[in-house]
This record gives C-alpha cells, structure tokens and sequence, in this order.
C-alpha cells in the first residue's frame, strides 16, 4: 500500500510540478528529481522499492513510443551520419574513457567492472533530452539531432553493459564479441519492429471501437520491448523501429485516431515522465544517505569521470564540427555555439540510474561485485552533474548564445505545407462528379472552407418550407462528403510530405492535427 500511495504522489506532484516549472521556465523532469528527492529526506515519507530490473521495462517503451513519433524515416536517412557517430561511435569513445579513468584510480577494479561503469554512464537518456531541450526555445535542427543521438544509443550501452556483467560474473575479458551482438540483436529488433507495426496495423483495422484502438498503442510498446528482451535482441529498436513504421502507415482517414493518440501520449508521456524522474530523484536520495558506502573517499574519482565524460562529449562534438563538412551534408553542429550546446545536453537519465541499479551483488563465484558501489555512487554523480546542472542552466545558456531559432524559416515551412494541402484539398474538390452541378456561391463557400476563412454554410434555414429544408439537406450533405474528399486529399498530401527527404516531421504533423481537427468539426 505504501508504494501506491507513493505513485499516486508522485504522479499528483507531477502535475503540480508541472504548473511551477511553466512560471518560473525551467524544466520540469529536473525539478520532479530534485523535488522527490527533498521530499524523501522526510521520515514519514514510506520508500518506493520497485526491483531494479523492472525500471527499464516499465518506463523506457511508453517514453520511447512518445519520443519516437515525433520523426520520421526520412529524418533517419538524412541524419544517419550523427546516428553512427553520436548514438553508437560516440557511446563506445565514453565508455572506454570511463572505463580508463577507473581503471587508473580504483584499485581492485577489474577490466570488465570497469566497462561496466563506462556502459553505465555513456548514454545521454532520450527522455531527459526531450525533456528538456523541448522547453528552452531550442533551433528544431538540434532537437532532431538530439532526438535521432538519444533513440538509438541506449541500445549500445544496454548491449555493451550485459557483455561486461556477462564478463564479471564468469571472470573473463570482454571482447570483440560485442560488436556482432549488437549487430545481430539490432536486426532481430528491426524486424521485430516492422512485424509489430504490421500486427497494430492489422489488429487496430478489425476494431470498431476508437478507444480499443487506441488502446493498442499503449499494449504494443511494451509487448514489443518484452519479446525483443526476450530473444536477446535490441528492445529500445525495436520499439522504435515499430513506432516510426506505424507513422508512416497512418491514413488519411485516421483522423479522429490520431486526434485520441495525441491528447492520450501526450497525457501519459507527462506522467510517465514525472514518475520516472521522481523515482530517480528517491534513488538518488537512498544512495546518497546509505550509511554503509562512503561516499567521500569516491569523490575525486567520481568528479574524475564526470569530467571525463563531458570533455570527451565536447571534444567528440568538436571533431565532428571541424572534420565533418558543410552541416547541410552531414547534419552536425554548424558553429561554436552550438557544440557548446550539444554538449551541455549529454543529460544521463533512466538508462543510467537502472543500470547502475541492476548491477549484481556477486560474480559467479560468490565474491563481491568488483567495485559495486563505487559504480553506483559514479552513476550517481553524473547524473547529478549532466543532468541537475545542466537542466536548471540550459535556459541561461540559451538566453547567453542567442541562437538562432529562425522562427521566420518554421512558419516558411508551415505555410508550404500548408499550402499544399491546400491544393490537394482543393484539386480533389474539382474532380469530385458533384462539383460542376452546385451552385456557384456553395463552390465559393467550399473553396473558402478549404482555405479556412470561414465556417461552412453558417445561414439559418429554419423559417424555409420543408421542400426547401430538404434541398439545402441535400446539398449540404454532398458538401460534406465533398468536403471530407477534400481534407483526405489533403492529408494524404501532407503524409506523403512527411515521407519525404528533408521534410520536419514535426511541421507536418502540426499541419495534419489542424486537418484532423477540420475534419472532426464536420461531424459537429
């Protein structure tokens, strides 16, 4: 009972957080942790143990679900330079300069331990990004990078992490063996992937109902993590190759559904979200209170590795702004300012404080775990340091580097889109066999409606006689249906755009919600 009643605190503090952080701009995962941590100082406040392997399972499918429908496969195909260098080059370079740093400083660590600790730290959480960067008025071209950097790169330091425990717990070397684990287990999730994404697509066409449908979505994430665990393939890819193969399934006549998606993800990526970085901040609070660790003695290694950690983020940002080319080609920090940036959003999150917290008490022989604490407290301090620091100075930093938003370039794009919904609204409003027959002030008032001046047909009909009633019934029916033909004209247009190469998935689908809403209005 204490644990639910915890849950159902954190998820209320939530929303309250939520509130403060809007009045006083700063984001509020970071607030949630160093509230719930605050808060768990307090005697009566009962502790939430919730078993450590079952923290990557709850939390990361429904936020991965939520992060990922924002892209696309055409933002994959133009920024796959930055996902091999950030999400898997990147994740290995930090680990092995983690692991070097202890190695070096902690006596009694074992190689292996060692990686394990670098596995541990490495991956900058999706979620934590997302989080953040989303509320500090970012340029959409580093959000995407971030987005595209933090979906993938969970999965290599999962895979490299389970290879060290493997390594520790039967006294051997980690080797090369690594690299075809995580190419094989990556290829199994992808084709798990696209068969769940089928499967939704199949199941959710049999059912009438818009809740069960939508309902699917929620089921599906995590079914998809748990068989991907399950073969010991890659459960982060899989659940986001799913997802953005079901974005690219959607149909223009999902109106109403991807309207219900919206308002339901959008409710459950906040709380999800608040309890995930709740749970974290009570973790770190029982961490850094255990009387049984000793926590000063670590301290220098542990400052030693947080700076090893955001020195090899800066100086990996910085090659690739000197080395990789024009930022159009390689899709990479364009200036100073924005390595700066990037670095500063190498914010550690869920992934690591699981991990960490997954670490085995013994090896295969029944000794102690190499250094187990030590690697708990470091997972600690970096969370701390990139994400606690980090989060309440990115506004700062934002306001100090002024970069460019190019708020001008988004609604460009918009209105391109728009527009070309538009005229595939209004090219299908032409070819419709009804369209030469009505009158001329209803074509006027329907090409009007596609442009959204005005509302259809607003007059009042309520004195005619019921022979004239039932003419403008008619009439108003074939517009509507007209009118429906229009708006899916315009959605397929808009979904094809999203497809495309170069096209900001995000722009696309403020254009589809505005679409969608239109067409819902139609059954008012």
């Amino acid at each position: 009972m204490d644990t639910l009643v915890t849950i159902i605190a954190l998820l209320g503090g939530t929303a309250v957080v939520v509130g403060v952080a809007e009045r006083i701009h700063l984001p509020y995962p970071v607030l949630m942790l160093i509230a719930a941590a605050g808060v768990s100082l307090m005697p009566w406040v009962p502790a939430l143990v919730i078993d450590p392997e079952l923290i990557l399972p709850l939390f990361l499918p429904p936020l991965l679900y939520a992060t990922a429908q924002r892209t696309s496969w055409s933002v994959f195909r133009t920024r796959w330079r930055s996902l091999v260098l950030l999400a898997v080059a990147l994740v290995v370079v930090t680990v092995t300069a983690a692991a070097g740093v202890s190695l070096l400083m902690v006596q009694g660590m074992t190689a292996a331990a060692a990686i394990a600790l670098g596995a541990v730290v490495a991956p900058p959480d999706p979620i934590a990004v997302e989080s953040v960067s989303s509320k500090v008025g970012m340029p959409r071209r580093l959000t995407s990078v971030l987005q595209t950097e933090g979906l993938f790169n969970d999965a290599m330091a999962i895979v490299i992490f389970q290879a060290a425990i493997n390594a520790v717990v039967a006294k051997q070397g980690v080797g090369w063996q690594v690299v075809p684990a995580f190419v094989v287990g990556a290829v199994i999730a992808g084709t798990l992937g696209f068969a769940a994404a089928w499967f939704v697509g199949w199941l959710t066409a049999l059912l009438p109902n818009l809740v069960a449908r939508s309902a699917i979505t929620a089921v599906a994430p995590f079914a998809v993590y748990l068989v991907a665990e399950k073969v010991h393939a890659s459960g982060v890819v899989a659940v986001v190759v799913m997802t953005v193969e079901l974005g690219r399934r959607s149909r223009p006549q999902d109106s109403a559904e991807r309207l219900a998606r919206q308002s339901f993800w959008g409710i459950v990526e906040l709380l999800m979200t608040g309890l995930a970085f709740g749970l974290m901040g009570m973790e770190l609070e029982v961490i850094l209170t255990d009387e049984s660790i000793e926590i000063v003695p670590m301290l220098p290694t542990v400052a030693a590795v947080c700076v090893a950690v955001i020195v090899v983020r800066f100086l990996w940002m910085l090659a690739i702004r000197l080395l990789g080319g024009t930022e159009q080609r390689t899709a990479v920090p364009g200036t100073h300012r924005e390595v700066l940036v990037l670095t500063w959003c190498g914010m550690r999150g869920l992934a690591t404080m699981a991990l960490a917290l997954s670490l085995p008490q013994t090896d295969g022989a029944g000794d102690p775990f190499p250094a187990r604490a030590f690697i708990i407290v470091t997972a600690a301090g970096v969370l701390v340091t990139t994400l606690v620091i980090p989060g309440l100075t990115l506004p700062s930093l934002m306001r100090v580097l002024r970069l460019p938003r190019d708020p001008q370039g988004e609604r460009r794009r918009d209105r391109a889109l728009a527009k070309r919904a538009r005229d595939a609204s209004l090219r299908a409003l032409e070819r419709a066999p009804e369209w030469a027959s009505m009158p001329e002030p209803m074509r006027n008032t329907l090409r009007r409606r596609i442009g959204g001046l005005q509302q259809l047909l607003s007059r009042d009909d309520a004195d005619l006689d019921p022979e004239a009633q039932a003419r403008i019934h008619e009439s108003l029916t074939v517009a509507e249906r007209i009118m429906r033909a229009a708006l899916d004209a315009g959605r397929e247009e808009i979904l094809r755009a999203r497809r495309e190469v170069g096209v900001d998935p995000e722009a696309a689908d403020r254009v589809l919600h505005r679409l969608d809403l239109r067409t819902v209005m139609l059954d008012r």
